[in-house]
């Protein structure tokens, strides 16, 4: 029992479930999904009743717990949350924690599923991601969508007479609450705390023995081909680190980052993405800087597919930050497709840092940012404010320049002659 508010915190997870390891069956799924709050329940299903996205018999149980304990509850309720920091580190203390038999199921199809009984499975179920924040309607669609998964891979496993335990949980909280007075009373976010850092999620690294040679962090790693499949490689590259980087290359002059994914959609077996840096003195500058030269996506061993890149270095003690980089026009940073296999893919990447030269304590150096003072905006308010004052200079100079007649003429007396010469 805890009580409302309370934040349960790595160790204190750890200590609750240790029921399912001294169980007598044990096989645990893991569902994971990008972001959840106990508030997608409630919320969800009271909102679009006739639309409800929860329809399989485990998350029922729950929104009719979840009800009842709020219709009991005399005030406002704050119930109890896991830290983020404990669930980010989950999937690894429950490899650690017994000889699992470890089954990542990234391509959601649970058809093909074999479940040896006579050995311990960890079973983890990449869900979906959620859609925009902005956009509840596409985030019901996928939590519906993720919710069929839950109940077909249960329904399955039930069928076959397999006991498991399930635990569904995400990597980061989708709501937080801004109520000044819940967090003022119980020191406490609703559902979920912030993180003190900035990043939800370590950095992926590669390392060289001991010594760290390339970090990589991006919030949002995806991918579109042919403008119809999407492909999210966010959490496979740094949750549950689902990635091969085995081929990648690093040197004092050039470093490769490669990250290899097998199956991660549908219809697509292997996927490997290169990230090609140099590192060159130039006389200008009389420094060395660091430059992201190309990125490379090789689809099942033969779809080679290469970008140049804009925009993207930095001195060489620093790494490079960019909040949006990829194909679109719109982005600082682009990724420019220079062969034709390029065009028939779209790169979405947010709030990318990467560092393939002088890495020190295992840790982002500072950060050359790709926003630029002076942007186009700026330039074109400057250029329009100049216009605008060389024309009102040039106003204040013609009045200036008005001079007033020395002689007038006189209605009541003679014409005013005025002789030629003068």
């Amino acid at each position: 029992a805890l009580h409302e508010g309370h934040v349960v915190t790595a160790q204190e997870l750890t200590a609750l479930l240790q029921p399912v390891f001294t169980q007598s069956s044990r096989n645990l799924i893991l569902f994971l999904q990008d972001t959840l709050s106990i508030d997608d329940f409630t919320y969800l299903s009271e909102s679009y009743s006739n639309k409800n996205p929860f329809q399989n018999q485990v998350n029922k149980l729950l929104i009719n717990l979840l009800q009842e304990i709020l219709r009991s509850s005399p005030s406002s309720l704050v119930l109890p949350a896991v830290d983020c920091k404990a669930t980010r580190y989950l999937l690894s203390f429950l490899q650690e924690s017994g000889d699992w038999k470890l089954t990542n199921i990234t391509n959601l199809d649970v058809s093909q599923l074999e479940a040896n009984t006579s050995k311990p499975n960890l079973l983890v179920v990449q869900l979906q991601p959620h859609g925009s924040g902005l956009n509840e309607i596409s985030t019901l669609e996928a939590i519906a969508e993720n919710d069929k998964i839950i109940g077909r891979l249960t329904i399955d496993l039930q069928e076959r007479g397999i006991h498991f335990s399930v635990i569904y949980t995400a990597v980061r909280p989708s709501r937080i609450s801004r109520r000044m007075d819940v967090v003022g009373k119980l020191k406490r976010q609703l559902m979920a705390t912030e993180e003190e850092d900035s990043l939800s999620y370590p950095p992926l690294n590669v390392t060289t023995g001991n010594y760290t040679c390339i970090l990589f962090y991006a919030s949002n790693f995806s991918l579109k081909a042919n403008s119809s499949v999407f492909i999210d490689l966010t959490n496979a590259t740094f949750v549950t680190q689902n990635v091969d980087i085995s081929s990648s290359e690093c040197s004092d002059i050039n470093t490769t980052l490669s990250l290899k994914y097998t199956m991660p959609v549908n219809g697509i077996s292997s996927l490997e993405i290169r990230f090609l840096m140099t590192n060159k003195f130039y006389e200008g500058s009389a420094r060395n800087w660091s430059t992201l030269d190309s990125v490379e996506i090789i689809q099942d061993g033969e779809k080679f597919s290469k970008f140049n890149v804009s925009v993207i270095s930095a001195p060489a003690e620093y790494s490079f930050h960019c909040q949006l980089v990829g194909t679109s026009n719109l982005y600082p940073a682009r990724l420019i497709p220079s062969n034709n296999e390029a065009k028939n893919w779209d790169v979405y990447i947010s709030r990318l840092q990467i560092q393939g030269f002088n890495i020190e304590n295992n840790q982002f150096s500072y950060a050359s940012d790709c926003a630029y003072f002076f942007t186009p905006a700026i330039w074109m308010g400057l250029v329009t404010s100049v216009v605008l004052l060389w024309i009102l200079a040039y106003g204040i100079h013609m009045i200036m320049q008005l001079t007033t007649n020395s002689r007038f003429d006189d209605p009541k007396g003679p014409s005013l002659s005025v002789p030629q010469t003068e």
